[in-house]
């Protein structure tokens, strides 16, 4: 049924959380009550029925707390001017720090009693039996966690250690003024991290793209000092994290807890780097047909092709559930339930946060963000967050509370491989024209670029800066700009020195400053969705049913070995090969059809 933007068929329906706020706090005030005395068990783990009852507390708070959190941020998120709902999401965070300073004994307290010890009270206590996978987890660091009060400080100066980021996000976001920009038309804009892109496609000469670009970028080169100096507070503090737990490296102390190899990280950077043929190919195609003197790394918002074509909400979700009419039944109902009328908020409004995401908490019908404006490639943004949500559904019914979450190694699998199959599907469909091929195709070849190459040189940066402050070099904005330098020559043979500002990118990317050591996994999670889609796409027998195997175990098990039983290998360089083919495929596609006439 087509309804009105306005009905209450596109919008969220959040009375399946709580009917109101009211209901909202009653909640909340039982989950606080829950752990109120929490911290009374330090010591007492040791005995059986204090083991017991403290977990048995844990998971009756976190099935509250999780509710009570999905509904704050859900109701914030539509309108980021309500400083009440701002409140709600406040309190509940305020209630989380608290009663992680309050736990701050347990792990040390578990190490003590040992591994033999808490699995036996495990053994004796059929109703904590989802928690031995996270005891396994905590044992598995077991070399890396320090005696009790040396983790309860570190618990304490945690907050006033972890605000890198929001110097960052002051520096960036609260204090960093938007400047203008004279357009060649007279016309002075504005240019924000929202509007640029757009600015950019609807550009019609190099220069006045070039001063777009660099009216965005004058705050990073104005404070590059600054923006230098927290970047490098961040790698020291990495270091002394790593070197007082006793990792081999920054980079394993990031990944030991998932238990990542750190192959899997280098095999990444080493297979994507050295295979960029294809990317400075689809470049110069670019360059060539789109008449530039030089390309320039701003360019790649200009479109090859158009399309005036209008997709509404429903006619994306047609779409979506054509692509995936081959695939088992129960995959086609969760394909169904993901977009629920109730749990979707479809349309932009004033105040509503920007982008698109999928919700999801433990026990809970995962909820759909998206700010739909009819075009192409929204039609594939609701294939990618049902992805999301159906991976969600299928751990919700599959595995108790706390082996629900799956990790964010795994998480874009399930979207990404949902883009794959519709972009095929769509190409394959005979109802397309030569200029919807194209923008179909820019689009593909977009996202290997921005998901898989563009990733990874993040990633690779991380990983080199990281390095020279672990060998005690300086960390300087100079530093800093030039392995960019060096990396963008790699990736994509382009001199990021012509473009004046864009060698203080590093100051741009808010995930090396918000979550150290995280890109990478969106480099991961596409190179593994493709390796599945292929093994499903070519038939290779019980390939789907591995597929439905990762999605199903959730968090229960290690990010690797659940990829491996879905048949990707991480530590092969043939695993991330697969994208490298996809991409030399794509790009031979978009050239013929560049050439016809």
């Amino acid at each position: 049924m087509t309804v009105d933007v306005r009905g209450i068929y596109m919008k969220w329906n959040l009375t399946y959380l709580f009917e109101s706020d009211e209901a909202f706090k009653i909640a909340y005030n039982e989950a606080q009550q829950l752990i109120i005395n929490i911290n009374e068990f330090e010591g007492k783990l040791g005995n059986l029925e204090d083991f017991k009852k403290y977990y048995l507390i844990q998971k009756e708070f976190e099935s509250k707390f999780s509710r009570v959190y999905q509904y704050a941020s859900l109701s914030s998120d539509l309108n980021k001017k309500d400083v009440e709902k701002a409140t709600l999401v406040s309190m509940c965070m305020i209630l989380l720090n608290k009663f992680v300073q309050d736990i701050a004994f347990e792990e040390p307290e578990l190490i003590q009693l040992g591994y033999d010890k808490v699995m036996s009270f495990v053994d004796k206590c059929p109703e904590l039996e989802e928690f031995r996978f996270g005891f396994k987890k905590l044992f598995h660091q077991n070399e890396h966690i320090l005696e009790k009060r040396v983790e309860q400080i570190i618990s304490i100066y945690r907050p006033a250690l972890s605000t890198t980021g929001e110097l960052y996000s002051a520096l960036a976001v609260a204090d960093g003024i938007d400047s203008k920009v004279v357009l060649d038309s007279g016309e002075e804009k504005t240019v924000t991290q929202g509007n640029w892109p757009t600015l950019i496609l609807e550009s019609k000469s190099e220069a006045e793209r070039q001063r777009i670009f660099e009216t965005l970028y004058k705050k990073y080169e104005t404070h590059k000092n600054t923006f230098a100096k927290i970047y490098e507070t961040i790698l020291k503090g990495n270091k002394a994290n790593a070197v007082a737990r006793g990792y081999n490296s920054v980079l394993e102390s990031y990944l030991f807890g998932n238990n990542i190899p750190t192959k899997v990280y280098e095999t990444l950077v080493e297979t994507a780097g050295n295979n960029t043929k294809a990317l400075k190919k689809y470049l110069n195609l670019r360059k060539e047909y789109l008449g530039l003197s030089k390309y320039h790394t701003y360019d790649r918002f200009m479109s090859l092709s158009s399309s005036n074509k209008k997709y509404s909400f429903e006619d994306a979700k047609e779409l979506y559930f054509k692509s995936i009419e081959k695939f088992p039944n129960d995959f086609k109902e969760y394909a169904y339930e993901t977009l629920k009328d109730g749990f979707v908020d479809v349309y932009e409004q004033p105040g509503k946060r920007t982008g698109a995401y999928s919700s999801s908490v433990t026990n809970t019908h995962p909820f759909i963000l998206l700010n739909y404006a009819d075009r192409l490639e929204d039609v594939f943004t609701v294939a990618h967050e049902s992805g999301h949500s159906i991976h969600s559904l299928y751990a919700m019914n599959n595995q108790p509370a706390a082996l629900q979450n799956y990790t964010i190694f795994v998480a874009e699998i399930a979207s990404t491989f949902n883009e794959h199959n519709l972009l095929d599907y769509l190409m394959n469909s005979g109802t397309l024209s030569k200029e919807e091929k194209i923008v179909l195709l820019q689009k593909a070849i977009d996202n290997i670029y921005g998901t898989y190459y563009r990733q990874t040189l993040f990633a690779e940066f991380e990983l080199l800066a990281n390095k020279k402050c672990e060998n005690n070099e300086p960390i300087n904005h100079e530093v800093l700009s030039n392995i960019m330098i060096d990396l963008y020559k790699k990736y994509y043979d382009v001199d990021i020195e012509d473009e004046k500002v864009k060698k203080y990118v590093w100051a741009h990317i808010p995930h090396i400053y918000y979550t150290p050591f995280y890109v990478y996994q969106y480099a991961t999670s596409f190179a593994a969705s493709f390796k599945i889609y292929q093994d499903i796409k070519n038939n290779v027998p019980g390939a789907f049913d591995k597929y439905i195997g990762l999605l199903k175990s959730g968090g229960s098990k290690y990010p690797v070995d659940q990829a491996k039983e879905a048949g990707v290998d991480f530590t092969d360089p043939a695993t991330f090969d697969a994208v490298t083919n996809r991409m030399n495929e794509l790009v031979d596609m978009l050239e013929e059809l560049l050439k016809e006439k």
